[in-house]
């Protein structure tokens, strides 16, 4: 078994010998695989203690984005840990399917099945196909594990190929990653995103998950963009059809907080106020920043820098607030004089359209950190100059120093 195809090698995996071992070598420290498998090899084929300890090493990964419970009985694989969607993300999406009254899935490029699980679990019948025959093997597996096998059919096939009329909705998630990395050009995913729009337009509804980072040009106006993060990350944009065509949101989770767009123009700069806020990764990538300003009866501090300023303190889930209490020029003298005196010993560095190293000013601000009091520096421009701003978070309900 040492030579086994890493096909054959899955399969062992799932025998009864392969099962027992992946819940033995179940949380094995990295440190400790040595040893492990030295010992498991006594007992068991070299080959299955190599698929079983990589597993195992899967599935520590995966934690972050399935969770333990889950993660612990899944299948994965490289790629799949890497691409696969985030449980939040992927329930908040099939939630929206299921409010459409959609009640089966043709999931394109399924991957090792994350999406299709999520579908599953909020009642929708799924078609999962991908044409990796081992990517394949690990959704079957996944649905199998976790008890969802009668919604989930999985197909290994091209999905250029696959009829997705008997479905009420079509999901694709192409691939964006080749041999050098990401994929930038949306013409270059796997499929392409034109043959996915078109794809999409033939169904009663669809979705089509995308890079972030995809020009707001490349959205097509039959589709309505959705940018969400999690927890402040953002994960992905995705493209509605049947929805609401032309409308842009960007959805905070957990939450979910939607902002919609309402087609503001872009906010006056002013002066800086009392309070700064960043807005949250999605609402930037979805070109929101507008809307936030307004509901902050607010201004940008700079026409090219996504900050925006205010007198007052208002909660919004979309931006995070902070109390400034100096502006001045860029100046690292000053700014370290000023930590002292205030007797900061942890410092959180930002910088939006400034080229400093955040890590480098903070060893030369704080060479031996030692204070009690913490502060956050921006590192930014003020209508067009380049300024320090210190200050700290607001906290919701936490009155105004």
């Amino acid at each position: 078994m040492n030579d086994l195809a890493p096909l054959d090698s899955f399969a062992a995996l799932l025998t009864p010998e392969g099962l027992a071992l992946l819940d033995e070598v179940r949380g094995t420290d990295p440190a400790a695989e040595l040893a492990v498998a030295t010992r498991l090899r006594r007992d068991h084929p070299a080959g299955l203690v190599s698929a079983a300890l990589a597993q195992a090493r899967l599935r520590q990964r995966a934690v972050a984005k399935f969770g333990t419970a889950d993660a612990e009985r899944m299948f994965f694989t490289p790629n799949g840990v890497e691409q696969s969607t985030r449980t939040s993300v992927a329930a908040y999406r099939a939630g929206r399917f299921a409010a459409l009254g959609v009640r089966s899935v043709a999931d394109l490029c399924c991957g090792i099945g994350g999406d299709a699980i999520a579908l599953a679990r909020a009642g929708i019948r799924v078609l999962a196909v991908d044409r990796d025959q081992l990517t394949a093997a690990a959704a079957r597996a996944n649905a199998e594990a976790l008890g969802l096998a009668d919604l989930i059919e999985v197909r290994e096939a091209d999905v250029t190929e696959v009829d997705t009329s008997p479905y009420d909705a079509v999901f694709v998630d192409p691939a964006r990653r080749g041999g050098r990395g990401r994929i930038f050009d949306p013409e270059a995913y796997s499929p392409p995103l034109s043959w996915a729009v078109d794809t999409a337009l033939k169904a009663p509804h669809a979705a089509l998950k995308i890079a972030p980072g995809v020009p707001h040009e490349a959205v097509p106006p039959q589709a309505e963009a959705e940018w969400i993060s999690d927890g402040g990350d953002v994960k992905e944009a995705v493209l509605w059809f049947a929805t609401e065509p032309g409308l842009v949101r960007a959805t905070l989770l957990p939450g979910p907080h939607t902002l919609r767009g309402r087609g503001l123009p872009n906010p006056q700069v002013r002066s800086l106020g009392r309070y700064l806020y960043e807005p949250d990764g999605a609402v930037i990538r979805a070109h929101l920043v507008a809307e936030v300003a307004a509901d902050l009866d607010g201004g940008l501090i700079d026409e090219t820098i996504a900050y925006v300023t205010a007198d007052e303190p208002r909660p919004t889930p979309y931006a995070t607030a902070y109390e400034i209490t100096d502006q001045f020029p860029f100046h690292v003298k000053k700014l370290k004089a000023l930590l002292r005196e205030r007797e900061v010993g942890v410092l959180t560095v930002k910088k939006r359209g400034s080229a400093v190293d955040p890590e480098e000013l903070r060893r030369k601000v704080l060479p031996k950190p030692h204070g009690r009091n913490a502060a956050t520096v921006f590192l930014t421009r003020v209508a067009g100059a380049p300024a320090m701003l210190l200050g700290h978070p607001v906290r919701p309900g936490e009155p105004a120093t």
